[in-house]
């Protein structure tokens, strides 16, 4: 009996470790390509002169999700938009890493409960994160901190994550990688997570993502609401310590709040113009609002999805693109993907030298384009990081 008894343990322990391979080798990844798809296209057309001057420009994205993946970054994949090899394919110098760390069942970008079962919850575990960061969001936000810090620590890789201005000042060919939070949940509604973020690496902290928070309300939560006293306490603190604040997904109350408290320039990571696409008004701010954080020195990064944009192409892209210079001038726009945030894309990070085709082509002037395309994050980030 004893002896059967061990057999159908070593069983049953065998046919657990088949299935943990199996969901890792083949479930997750495929997870992993059909949440994150590069719509299908011929390879798109860049002139030899374009891609002589993307060669020459600092390209820089202000988000993108890949640390929320199992996928290894430092390897090149036929899914997903990111990766290393990816990114220096296409030129880009700097990448804004953002964690995600909870997000609603059932999301939408018009009314999300706070309440809702999180997604994230179960994505941690099939794809065997620690348990540690099954129940607790703070270690969701640590967790994915410390996959980039294992990329940095080995030099063949060239990524520095940066938490200084002087980190901005690398040789060519280190790609400069910065931590940002999806919504500040990872609090946890206590203002001392915000220095043990900081510790792990976040020099950028969105404030609410899709659904309302301790901080105050999201524009596709319930409430609608500004912030709270809680959040009042959170940015003040974020400023003082030169945290860059991410308004992306706040409601317009907690926007007008944010910019009442405080004269520091904020950004919005990703996202577009609902003067520009008016059916993305439930995602993007108003023109005002968009033009107040300009004045104050702050960016808008462009995101390449549906819901930012009408036109997830590289021409619409730029169309979009060109109507935020039009409206906020051309030192406060830059590019702002979304890549791995769960998103269809007309195409992955390798492939970004058709935006700089497109502005080409349409006569922008190269100072213009050096500006949007990376230049402004740059400068931004150098001026903006703690000292």
């Amino acid at each position: 009996m004893r002896k059967l008894l061990t057999r159908s343990i070593g069983f049953c322990a065998v046919i657990i470790i088949i299935g943990i391979l199996v969901s890792q080798k083949i479930i997750v990844p495929r997870l992993d390509a059909d949440f994150n798809t590069v719509r299908a296209h011929t390879p798109y057309l860049v002139s030899g002169k374009s891609q002589t001057l993307h060669d020459r420009l600092i390209v820089a994205d202000l988000h993108a999700d890949a640390l929320l993946w199992k996928r290894n970054i430092t390897q090149r994949h036929d899914y997903g938009h990111v990766d290393l090899p990816r990114l220096r394919e296409g030129g880009v110098d700097i990448q804004i890493f953002s964690a995600v760390t909870k997000s609603p069942n059932g999301l939408n970008f018009d009314g999300n409960s706070a309440d809702a079962p999180d997604d994230i919850t179960k994505l941690a575990i099939v794809q065997l994160w620690p348990i540690r960061t099954w129940n607790s969001v703070y270690e969701r936000a640590a967790y994915q901190s410390q996959r980039l810090q294992k990329v940095e620590a080995n030099p063949k890789n060239q990524l520095i994550i940066a938490r200084t201005q002087s980190d901005m000042n690398q040789a060519s060919g280190t790609l400069i990688g910065v931590l940002a939070t999806e919504g500040s949940h990872p609090l946890q509604g206590d203002i001392a997570n915000i220095q043990k973020l900081y510790d792990e690496g976040y020099r950028m902290m969105g404030l609410q993502h899709f659904f309302d928070n301790a901080l105050g309300g999201s524009l596709h939560g319930q409430s609608k609401g500004g912030l709270t006293n809680f959040g009042r306490e959170a940015v003040l603190k974020m400023h003082q310590m030169d945290i860059i604040v991410d308004v992306a997904h706040s409601s317009e109350a907690v926007i007008r709040e944010v910019l009442d408290l405080s004269p520091e320039p904020i950004i919005i990571s990703h996202g577009g113009l609902a003067s520009a696409c008016p059916r993305t008004a439930n995602r993007n701010m108003p023109d005002e609002i968009l033009t107040e954080i300009a004045n104050r020195g702050g960016l808008i990064g462009i995101g390449y999805f549906e819901g930012a944009i009408c036109d997830i192409t590289p021409v619409g892209i730029v169309d979009t693109i060109l109507a935020a210079v039009k409206l906020m001038g051309p030192d406060a726009v830059a590019l702002g993907s979304d890549f791995d945030g769960t998103v269809e894309t007309s195409l992955d990070t390798s492939e970004l030298a058709a935006i700089t085709h497109e502005l080409k082509e349409r006569k922008i002037d190269e100072a213009v384009i050096r500006k949007v395309m990376g230049g402004n994050v740059q400068r931004f980030l150098s001026e903006n990081l703690p000292q």
